[in-house]
């Protein structure tokens, strides 16, 4: 059962996994760079994620990895960027991950994966990474649907 969901606040997957968290009133977190900053700006204080002090992409996601139970990662298609860097810092910490390419798994299929691999590794934080806006301007709302899906029911 999740019961906390944290991200690193960049447009996208991230803020779709916050954006779900306050939607259902799910303790939500993280870390972000310093400055809060997103590729859209600053990020809002809404939006409960702690400053790193450093403004490193790389060193808030692995943070983000380490303070969590596993990470989710959605794409439509094969994982580049940071959501690649994602899994390096899983394997390198051993921490759970699940990869969700959305262009080779339906809705459904991707709900069973999530709920088996959250059970099976008693996923309470979950970190849920992916593209950003720019690099995918569907994932934002295909995240939320999958959340709803599998968290929200």
């Amino acid at each position: 059962m999740i019961e906390k969901i944290i991200s690193g606040g960049q447009t996208g997957a991230d803020r779709a996994a916050l954006d779900f968290a306050i939607k259902h009133n799910i303790p939500h977190g993280g870390w972000i760079p310093k400055g809060r900053k997103t590729e859209a700006g600053i990020l809002p204080e809404k939006y409960h994620l702690q400053e790193m002090p450093t403004g490193s992409y790389p060193r808030r996601t692995e943070k983000n990895v380490l303070d969590s139970d596993g990470t989710l990662i959605v794409s439509h298609g094969l994982l580049t960027g940071g959501s690649a860097l994602t899994t390096s810092y899983a394997e390198k910490h051993k921490k759970p991950w699940i990869h969700i390419d959305l262009e080779m798994t339906t809705c459904s299929e991707a709900v069973k994966m999530i709920q088996e691999w959250v059970e099976r590794n008693g996923i309470k934080t979950m970190n849920v990474a992916g593209p950003r806006e720019s690099k995918d301007p569907t994932i934002y709302l295909a995240v939320m649907e999958l959340l709803e899906a599998t968290v929200g029911g």
